[in-house]
This record gives C-alpha cells, structure tokens and sequence, in this order.
C-alpha cells in the first residue's frame, strides 16, 4: 500500500503546482491589464442590460467628442458610466478627474461589422484598468483580447487590416496624460460644435454635452463662469478653429506641456484656462524650425509648418506618410488621413500669413 501513499503526494504535489500556476497567471495578468484582472467577456462589464439584443443599460450615457481621433475610417460608439452619487472633480477645467468605478467604453466597427470594445475602469487614485474585447464574426460574443494585442483582426481595405492595440500601446497613449479619459472634456462636449470638424460625428437626442453634466450635477467644482459661454477655440477663420481642433484631438494628447515625450516644443492641445492672444498650436508650429528633424530631398531647414508651403512642413509630412519610423501619430493608425491633409493644406497655403521667421525652436 505504500504506493497509494505515494500517488496521494504526488496528486497532492500536482494540485498544489496548479494553484501556484493560476495564482502567477493571475497576478501577472493583473499587473499587465492594470490593477485588477478584467472580465472576460463584454456582457459583464455593465454596458448592456441585454447583450443578445445588443440593448445599452440607460445609466450609461452616449456621448460624441466634437474632435474625434482618427482611426482609419473606424465607425465608432462610446458610453461613459458614473457611479451613482459620483460626479467628477471639474476644478481644472482642462485635467478633470474621475472617480472610482468611472468606466469608459468605445466601440469600433468596420464595414459595418463590429470588431472591438475598449474598455478603460477607474480603480481609485491613480489606478486604471484597460481591456479590449474581441468581437467575434457573427457578433454573438465579444471576448476579452490577449495583453499582446492581436495582428490582423478585421480587414479595413484590401491588404489593410486593423490591429487591436495591446494593453502596453493603451497605456503609451492614456497614462500619464494627467488624465487618462482623453475625449470627454470641456472643449469636446461643448455645445458650440465645429460645423467644419473633420469627420464630426452628428449629436445624437440620447447623447449628452457639457451643459448636460453641468445641470445634472455630474461636474464637481466646476468653474462656471469659464462656461459662461460654451468652450471654443480661438481660431482667426473656420479652417483655423477646424485645424488647432484637430490636432488638439489627434496630436496634443502627446504634444502638450505636460508631457516631455518628444513633443518637439509643439503645444498642440487646447486648454480652456489659458487666455492668451492665439493659440499655442499656432504659436509652437507656424514658422518654427523642426529642431533637428529635416525633410527628404530639403536642402534648407525644415519647418514645422511653413506658410505657403505645405511640402516644406515638416507636421504635415508626418502626418501623410506611413512610414513607421516617420509617421505621426505613431500608433493606433495605418492610413492617412488625407481628409485631414487637405485642411491643413488648404490653412498653410491660404489663412497663414507668408513671413518666414529664424527664431529658434523653443
């Protein structure tokens, strides 16, 4: 019978190896998603009171920034979820601050087909949570995606296909931006909507705005009378406002004074508290040296935007190639935005006033 007692260790020692395992499974999921591990389907994260029917719990509210970020045509939904009693602390106008058990959704389509939902959870403090769920052909299920991301997830055009991001390139674009919630904003849910928005999203009845919140007491100290009128941006014609809207949407989550990653001494994100004469995103980019970074086949200095001459910008020419070690912005996008392009093109050649300037960059 000793070789009962035997099998007894050894299944012991075997179930004991299992736990260890799950348990490292685990707690390293944990520390790649964030501070806790996500559910693994869609359906559990609260966005759906039926998820059959595709039918969205009433608590979460629909909402469209008026800038939206460019995601190679991606038609996309997002919802925003408040626990009940919380509001957001709104005493920066430009850097609020959510409280815990916020949850943010965006979802993605393609051809008409749903491909992904993000989900980004505020934990308490600094703390966040990021999951991408994965729907599948027949949209009966969305499961939630590996931390690495997946390569290839839902065709775009032909031999374009779109990437869902890993947990490390949400977090390259979320954390640390002072707050990681990046579209719901003052600027973003004002009611004083750019008509000339490039790819604006119409406002739907079910969707809020910034006067929504305000009277629903969903803002905590806020600063009124900044919103006396709705938040704009200071723009000398409506090809400006369209432009510094753009790229305060699609380029100042990076390029800002917050942030020290390669900004190129660009301050290319509006901020509704400061009142100056124009816009930094004029100010750091029109006739500013590019530094160190010169165009192909320019034998003089590059500029970052240069009046008159949109070949000779080195901004735009970021923006209009894909070349990896190039392209701006460098994640999340594989085709140009050539809407985008083209305004910037037409501001450059015709809004800007042509005085070259040799003032250094900074």
């Amino acid at each position: 019978m000793r070789w009962l007692g035997r099998l007894r260790y050894a299944v012991v020692i075997a179930l004991l190896g299992g736990v260890l395992a799950v348990i490292y499974h685990y707690s390293r999921q944990s520390t790649v998603f964030g501070d806790s591990v996500p559910v693994m389907y869609l359906q559990n994260t609260g966005l759906y009171t039926d998820f059959a029917a595709k039918t969205i719990d009433p608590q979460n509210l629909a909402y469209a920034p008026q800038y939206p970020l460019w995601s190679d045509g991606a038609v996309k939904k997002r919802w925003i979820h408040l626990p009940p009693g919380k509001s957001i602390d709104a005493s920066d106008p430009d850097v609020w601050n959510f409280p815990a058990g916020t949850k943010i959704w965006k979802e993605f389509s393609f051809n008409g087909k749903r491909v992904e939902t993000r989900l980004i959870e505020a934990l308490g403090g600094d703390r966040w949570n990021f999951a991408t769920y994965v729907w599948s052909t027949d949209e009966d299920i969305a499961a939630l995606a590996p931390p690495e991301g997946l390569k290839n997830a839902a065709i775009i055009l032909p031999g374009v296909y779109h990437d869902i991001p890993s947990v490390k390139d949400c977090r390259a674009c979320h954390v640390g931006k002072r707050t990681e919630i990046l579209g719901f904003s003052a600027l973003q849910l004002s009611a004083d909507r750019d008509p000339d928005a490039v790819h604006a999203e119409p406002m739907q009845a079910t969707m809020v705005d910034l006067d929504f919140l305000i009277r629903r007491n969903f803002l905590r100290a806020a600063p009124n009378s900044r919103w006396e009128k709705p938040p704009r941006i200071k723009a000398r014609t409506a090809t400006e406002r369209a432009v510094l809207g753009y790229l305060h949407a699609n380029c100042g989550n990076c390029h800002n004074p917050n942030n020290n990653l390669g900004t190129a001494n660009m301050q290319l994100r509006h901020l509704t508290r400061m009142a100056t004469a124009e816009e930094p995103a004029v100010t750091t980019t029109v006739n500013r040296p590019a530094g160190h970074y010169r165009l192909p086949n320019r034998a003089t200095d590059s500029y970052l935007i240069l009046p008159g001459d949109p070949d000779g910008s080195a901004l735009l020419f970021r923006m209009e190639t894909r070349n990896p070690y190039r392209q701006m912005p460098p994640l999340g996008t594989k085709l140009v935005d050539t809407d985008a392009a083209k305004l910037i093109r037409r501001w450059t050649l015709e809004d800007l006033p042509q005085e070259k300037s040799d003032a250094p960059n900074g």
